[in-house]
């Protein structure tokens, strides 16, 4: 089975931060519960990105997708490209009730 290397953006990591630093004023357990989950679910790229949706309905291409991540009622996005057969790289993540990402 092909395993691909999980990479990210500059903005995607700033975006982890801004999403755990939002959670951390409330409750630190919530916010490293969060930063499990997103940590944990993104370790489905590594096999299986092509499982996930298009990103935009296809719009921008077949390589470009979406992960959903669930936590609690809502949960979080993580935007993707497949960039080859061996690598993917994370450009970004938002919270399922913030503004879409195009």
């Amino acid at each position: 089975m092909n395993r691909f290397e999980v990479r990210f953006t500059e903005e995607a990591r700033e975006d982890l931060i801004r999403l755990f630093d939002f959670l951390l004023q409330f409750d630190l357990d919530v916010a490293m519960r969060a930063r499990q989950t997103i940590e944990d679910s993104l370790k489905l790229l590594e096999q299986f990105p092509f499982t996930c949706r298009k990103a935009a309905d296809g719009a921008h291409g077949p390589r470009l997708r979406e992960l959903v991540i669930s936590f609690g009622s809502t949960g979080y996005v993580a935007l993707f490209e497949i960039d080859d057969a061996t690598t993917v790289t994370v450009l970004a993540l938002r919270h399922q009730r913030e503004e879409d990402f195009y």
